[in-house]
């Protein structure tokens, strides 16, 4: 027989034992009630999207539309009123998309690779990681640096106020290690649109031009370098810069380019290291 204090003792434990069970019991009851909530949400999430995904297609008007993740490569688009839509991670590659309107639009991480979007209402659009390589933006409307968190290399019809004066530069760079100096032209002549005190781009933009036979306007760019060097107090370079631009206009025989350019830029002041990416030595990389 149980003595008194043993009977209290297991009374006490299979008290706690009891309450033990019913705390476990409820928190089972409530993580498959809330498995079960998720579910239905997820499903629902899923039925949204496919219903948004339908109108825009029959309709073309979607607006504050989910589309998240939607796969739209290859859509005709063309004037679809998508403003303040939600288009995270859409694949919109190869789409055309020209005069839409995806004003307020989120299109973080989409692709739009090779997409076309002439005349394409940007305004406003969440463009942070968003993938426009190769894209044609010709005429679209953009804010001012819009396209600075953005991948646009190759795209057509970049504006100069559509991205900040680093991201220009370096796409300038970019082609000019390429060999593609009319691309690398058109970048420095936006770079300057926005930076037009940066010597470094004026230099880099003499080059492209020297390489391409247009010696009168290499050495005008090389000569207005060469007064902003003076200004920043580097007669050094100043000096060279000269120089070359006195070469580049006297030595007509020589055709094309043939590095008359690359000559000058790799003089022993390091100009060369300069026309490196501006981040290298004046400004923060930007991810590309």
């Amino acid at each position: 027989m149980f003595k008194k204090a043993d009977r209290k003792q297991w009374h006490s434990k299979f008290l706690i034992a009891q309450t033990m069970r019913r705390r476990l019991t409820a928190f089972l009851v409530i993580l498959v009630g809330s498995t079960a909530i998720l579910g239905i949400a997820q499903r629902s999430g899923a039925e949204n999207n496919f219903k948004h995904l339908v109108q825009l297609l029959e309709t073309g008007t979607c607006m504050s539309c989910s589309l998240e993740d939607a796969d739209l490569m290859h859509a005709d688009l063309r004037a679809a009123n998508l403003e303040k839509a939600k288009l995270q991670r859409a694949d919109l590659g190869r789409a055309q998309l020209d005069g839409a309107n995806l004003n307020g639009a989120d299109l973080s991480f989409a692709t739009l690779r090779h997409a076309s979007l002439r005349g394409a209402d940007l305004r406003g659009a969440t463009l942070t990681g968003t993938d426009l390589i190769g894209a044609d933006l010709s005429g679209a409307k953009l804010d001012e640096n819009g396209l600075s968190s953005s991948h646009w290399k190759d795209a057509k019809g970049v504006q100069a106020v559509a991205s900040d004066y680093a991201s220009l530069h370096n796409a300038g760079v970019e082609e000019v290690l390429q060999g593609r100096y009319p691309e690398a032209e058109d970048y420095f002549n936006k770079a300057l649109m926005r930076r037009p005190d940066a010597a470094i781009t004026w230099v880099a933009r003499g080059i492209t031009r020297a390489e391409q036979a247009k010696r009168e306007l290499a050495s005008r760019d090389f000569a207005f370098a060469a007064e902003l060097y003076d200004q920043q107090e580097q007669p050094e370079i100043a000096k060279q810069l000269r120089d070359g631009a006195e070469q580049v206009k006297q030595d007509p025989a020589q055709r094309g380019g043939n590095g008359v350019g690359s000559s000058i830029l790799n003089s022993a002041t390091g100009l060369f290291q300069q026309l490196l990416p501006i981040a290298v030595k004046f400004l923060s990389p930007l991810a590309f």
